[in-house]
């Protein structure tokens, strides 16, 4: 049981680093998008690659958060059922959502992604947009990136409920427990 505790360590250190990392890039993306409008309206002047690169940023960010938003769990679930659950109940939810739900979808997302985001970076794909940013290959390889973050928080998750059911509850990291606050 420890070295699964060990391995939803790693798995929640590697999102939250990750999660914080990407999490600077919405300032960035945020900035860009103003220069541009500013630029658009003020100056009659556009560049493709400024609105290109907001866009990309955005994107690159959203797909690379997505397995730390699961850690800290703000995707949507039914609260309705879930939040009054007691933490094993919660725990069999989450095990099961993960297996039926969760793994398939990022096994499906990555099957069907892969040959897509491999001709991308084959081809080393730029912008469709003449003077657009170059490297639209490394913003569609994050689809993987997306895929693999999200597979290995549910598995995170699904250690964590593993860990609840068997009673090791002192092996699941405090700010990994099933807890929400008060609104």
């Amino acid at each position: 049981m420890a070295s699964l505790a060990r391995v939803m360590r790693a798995i929640n250190a590697l999102n939250r680093l990750v999660g914080n990392v990407f999490a600077w890039l919405a300032p960035v993306v945020v900035i860009a998008c103003f220069w541009v409008v500013v630029e658009r309206y003020l100056f009659a002047h556009t560049r493709l690659w400024l609105q290109d690169l907001y866009v990309w940023l955005n994107g690159a960010m959203f797909a690379a958060v997505a397995g730390y938003a699961l850690y800290r769990n703000d995707h949507v679930r039914v609260d309705i059922f879930f939040r009054p659950a007691s933490d094993r109940r919660k725990a069999l939810l989450d095990l099961i959502g993960v297996a039926i739900f969760l793994l398939p979808f990022t096994a499906v997302a990555w099957a069907y992604c892969y040959p897509f985001v491999a001709r991308s970076w084959r081809l080393l794909e730029p912008s469709s947009n003449p003077g657009g940013m170059p490297g639209l290959f490394v913003l569609k390889g994050f689809i993987l990136l997306f895929a693999a973050l999200l597979a290995l928080q549910g598995i995170a998750m699904a250690i964590r409920s593993v860990l609840i059911l068997a009673r090791r509850e002192d092996l699941v990291p405090g700010d990994f427990r099933y807890h929400y606050e008060t609104e």
